[in-house]
């Protein structure tokens, strides 16, 4: 069985989002689809050691945010690799209670829906929430952000708690990279972001050709904002 036959199945990316009385939380999904059409269902699948999964299954409301191709990585991260039990992540962002009260960003969505639980599946790792929807609506004009794009073109990464995701050391992260050009990367070890020296880091404003020693003490992942002891240098050897 050629579980990489799997690579092939299409995904976007989302923001589902939820809340427990007061507090308010999302996290970065890359399973949504409709289930029908008549009397509107869509279905999410949610890692249950998500904040969001608890108030899913509390409050058995939920939103999707349908993020713009052009999200930046940051942004992700801040949803993909960060806790809502340690940070609040819609702080300093634009967003908007929907009619459940619960958020769904304005900022970087093509779109949001609404909806609230009607049935769920315990599949393991994860819970397959299907929602009846009762509210939804363009809020600009663009393409979705997919997976694939998010991936091949952005360099993103997936989180642990995806449904897709497949544990890898790092010689398998980067097995199309020849051995030669290994020596200039980094990986970080939280969300597998790799800092290669050839490139630099745009979004923190780090030019090309700057070694990674060189980078300044306080600089960051830009996807998950790990420091730099978490990152881990790409020997040849690893290969």
């Amino acid at each position: 069985m050629n579980l990489l036959s799997l690579f092939n199945v299409t995904y976007g990316i989302y923001v589902v989002s939820s809340r427990r009385g007061e507090k308010i939380n999302g996290c970065v999904v890359n399973s949504v689809f409709q289930v029908t059409s008549e009397n509107p269902t869509i279905a999410i699948s949610v890692a249950k050691n998500n904040l969001t999964h608890e108030f899913i299954e509390e409050s058995k409301v939920f939103t999707i945010s349908i993020l713009k191709k052009d999200t930046p990585l940051p942004f992700i991260g801040k949803f993909g690799f960060k806790s809502g039990r340690t940070i609040d992540k819609f702080k300093d962002l634009e967003y908007e209670l929907g009619i459940t009260g619960v958020p769904f960003l304005k900022e970087k969505s093509l779109a949001y829906i609404e909806a609230e639980v009607i049935n769920s599946t315990d599949v393991g790792t994860h819970t397959i929430f299907i929602g009846k929807i009762v509210d939804c609506d363009n809020l600009c004009k663009g393409e979705p952000l997919t997976y694939s794009y998010y991936h091949k073109e952005k360099g993103g990464k997936s989180s642990k708690n995806a449904p897709t995701f497949a544990q890898q050391s790092a010689e398998n992260i980067i097995r199309e990279e020849k051995k030669e050009e290994l020596e200039t990367k980094h990986v970080c070890d939280i969300c597998g972001y790799i800092y290669d020296f050839n490139i630099g880091d745009d979004l923190n404003g780090i030019k090309p050709n700057t070694a990674f020693d060189d980078l300044p003490n306080d600089w960051k992942c830009p996807i998950c904002g790990a420091n730099k002891k978490q990152f881990t240098k790409i020997k040849s050897e690893d290969k």
